[in-house]
């Protein structure tokens, strides 16, 4: 029911891939917000049987020379230097798509929540009301025999009510129900809240396309070898599932999705148009949404999902709903059946019996992401706790793991790389006075959310059962869909997070003007507090600086200070700006991702400026932060060059050739080499710190500045 995944990915802007003020800028008022305390200290878990313990989290320094590969010329190819080491002991485990520096903590902290879920399902009087709520959810998804014993009959209600369809005109009063169960599948459209583009003090609704099982539009449409392949393995998969909910001729109906989901493709976006928020900002009232799309009753729906009498919405693509309408018109009412029947099944298979969760990760990740083995019961059970009361979650995993010191050091790197930055625009050369007034003021409404909300989610209200794990979720699902559908036409709660606490990211929203950054994302080998200042700018500290110039990069730039879409430069700054991007563009697109595949520059060229911009930031900051102190060398290394090996050892990684197929297409990051070479090459304070010459790879002869 919500838009958070599929505005997400248009609009939030994160520093990974799985893909993170004084004197200029006034330090904010706020103090860091108190950790928040049990009524009583909860019980330190202790290891499940055959596990170590799990009550503290793993060190790895933020540096680390064991990571490192000394043969290698760092002038050459710093990447291999930095991470060379870690690539060789890494290699990819058989339940991931790929393996990285993030990957690892976030596997890390899922076995330390995996710890403390298990603890917590024993049960016990002394549970906190939070702590009885996620312990159960947790002991429901790890019940497998519960789940195996009730098969497919958690469909069942859904499916009967799509077998119950007389017409396509009763659409208009299936999906309400639909959607509220199966939020952000994008069942045919996505319908939800969001903050007005226009105003962004307030929420209205927000209609976005949806409707496809592939991972992209462009899937449909490519005609290379292995796009047909997976299009052919797609069809196969189709079949299989509609095997499984008894469907009377599954490769017809086969036929019947991927007729409908390649109609509606066609009539989608592109990614990269997806990055322009005025292509997805179009506001219109019932009667021109009613007329736009006269097959469905809009009447209908809105009293379905309780906002009857709404008369405002965002259609962030009128094309695509025109086709949708023509499709229901064009399509007979059996295809439809199958359509949404395929849809409702694998938006729910992996908390369904085996068959259904063995045939998703078949397809899903084995044949698209070349994944070799399925994530153990624990892992998937984590996250779906994660998924469905991640606050909840959060506030048991902040209490275990997050200092009051942590997020005082991180706060002031915050404040001083937005110094660092205030400092770069009034130094700019490209850009005028005018704009760099507006750049200010935004710069100085940034708000800063670090570690946690300021107050934690309330699920009092979901009901949680034993040995229920899919109705628990249908319930979470709801409990969150009505959430988000009661913001409509009130103010912005502006101190809302849109991540978890445990989350191994970071992100800037450009409508709420703030950054964020999760208690998940600070933790070592990302954040050390045992070590030095310079891997910590050189890493946390960059990935700061990334999430904050996204504020001013081709769509951050566009939304003011308040959070308006608003065109607040002037036409020639604008010029220029885009003049450097251009430079950055060229730079990737000759980077190559897999086989001949390259970078599609124009998808990931906001993160590369982030990450170009947000590297210089923190490096000046460090600076700063250090320029009283008599700074050493340290295990070999100058402080200058400590900051960039803490800078690169972040993106180590190693990354199947399935899912870099697949990244290729969808993730807006550059590969984790590329985010290294691609940066440092571009700065003459990396080529001083390591003597390197003009004329070595790590030299770019024509070096993009943007920030």
């Amino acid at each position: 029911m919500n838009l958070r995944r599929a505005l997400a990915a248009a609009l939030l802007c994160g520093c990974s891939s799985v893909s993170q003020p004084p004197p200029a800028v006034a330090p904010k008022a706020e103090q860091p917000a108190a950790l928040p305390k049990p009524e009583e200290k909860p019980k330190t878990p202790q290891a499940p049987p055959g596990k170590q313990p799990l009550h503290e989290l793993p060190y790895a320094p933020s540096l680390d020379p064991a990571a490192m590969d000394r043969s290698a010329d760092p002038c050459v190819d710093f990447y291999q230097y930095t991470c060379g080491g870690w690539l060789t002991a890494n290699p990819i485990p058989p339940d991931q798509a790929r393996w990285s520096v993030y990957g690892k903590l976030s596997d890390e902290n899922q076995q330390f929540l995996w710890g403390i879920l298990e603890e917590l399902a024993k049960g016990g009087a002394e549970r906190t009301p939070v702590q009885q709520k996620i312990g159960d959810f947790f002991a429901a998804c790890m019940d497998e025999p519960a789940v195996e014993k009730l098969g497919a009959s958690p469909l069942q209600a859904d499916l009967a009510k799509v077998d119950a369809l007389r017409d396509t005109g009763e659409l208009s009063s299936l999906l309400p129900a639909l959607h509220l169960a199966n939020s952000g599948t994008g069942l045919m459209l996505g319908f939800g809240s969001a903050q007005d583009f226009g105003d962004a003090t307030r929420v209205i609704a927000f209609i976005d396309a949806g409707g496809l099982g592939l991972p992209d539009r462009d899937y449909y449409f490519k005609d290379d070898a292995k796009s047909k392949e997976i299009r052919d393995r797609y069809l196969d998969h189709l079949a299989a599932m509609l095997v499984l909910i008894h469907e009377p001729d599954p490769p017809a109906g086969a036929q019947a999705v991927m007729r409908i989901e390649t109609a509606l493709a066609k009539a989608s976006l592109t990614r990269v148009e997806r990055r322009d928020p005025y292509k997805l900002y179009h506001r219109m009232s019932k009667a021109k949404l009613q007329a736009l799309t006269p097959s469905l009753r809009w009447d209908r729906y809105l009293d379905g999902v309780g906002l009857k009498g709404l008369d405002l919405f965002n259609v962030t693509e009128p094309a695509f709903m025109k086709a949708l309408d023509a499709q229901i018109r064009a399509e007979d009412l059996g295809a439809w059946k199958t359509y949404l029947k395929w849809h409702l099944a694998s938006a729910k298979a992996r908390w369904l019996s085996s068959p259904f969760v063995q045939a998703s990760f078949d397809f899903y990740a084995k044949t698209l992401r070349g994944v070799a083995e399925m994530p153990p019961r624990w892992k998937r059970c984590v996250q779906a706790v994660d998924d469905n009361l991640g606050e909840a979650l959060g506030e048991e995993f902040v209490r275990r793991t997050f200092s009051p010191k942590t997020k005082e050091d991180t706060v002031r790197m915050t404040w001083l790389i937005e110094e660092a930055m205030a400092e770069e625009i009034e130094r700019l050369d490209w850009m005028g006075p005018k704009t760099k007034q507006r750049a200010l003021q935004k710069l100085k409404a940034i708000r800063n959310k670090v570690g946690y909300p300021d107050k934690f989610r309330d699920y009092s209200s979901v009901e949680v059962r034993p040995g229920d794990l899919a109705g628990n979720v249908d319930r979470a699902t709801v409990f969150e869909s009505r959430r988000q559908l009661a913001k409509i036409g009130k103010p912005v709660d502006r101190t809302e997070w849109g991540m978890t606490p445990p989350t191994v990211n970071a992100y800037y929203n450009p409508q709420m003007n703030d950054v964020n950054f999760p208690a998940g994302v600070l933790q070592p080998p990302l954040y050390d507090p045992k070590l030095d200042d310079a891997p910590n700018y050189g890493n946390t500290g960059s990935t700061i600086g990334h999430e904050l110039t996204h504020g001013f990069d081709d769509e951050g730039r566009q939304f003011d200070a308040e959070g308006n879409l608003k065109d607040w430069w002037t036409r020639t700054d604008a010029k220029k700006f885009e003049q450097r991007v251009q430079c950055v563009r060229d730079q990737y697109a000759q980077y190559t991702v897999v086989d001949d595949i390259k970078i599609n520059s124009k998808l990931t060229s906001g993160e590369d400026v982030a990450d170009l911009g947000g590297t210089l930031l923190a490096y000046l900051a460090w600076r700063k932060e250090t320029e009283t102190e008599r700074l050493r060398p340290v295990d070999g290394f100058t402080p200058d060059q400590r900051f960039f090996i803490g800078f690169a050892q972040w993106a180590c990684e190693n990354d199947r050739p399935e899912n870099l197929r697949v990244s290729a297409i969808t993730n807006p990051h550059s590969p984790g080499r590329y985010r290294i070479n691609g940066i440092v090459s571009n700065l003459p304070e990396f080529q001083q710190a390591f003597s390197c010459k003009t004329g070595q790879p790590m030299v770019r002869e024509k070096m993009c500045k943007v920030w």
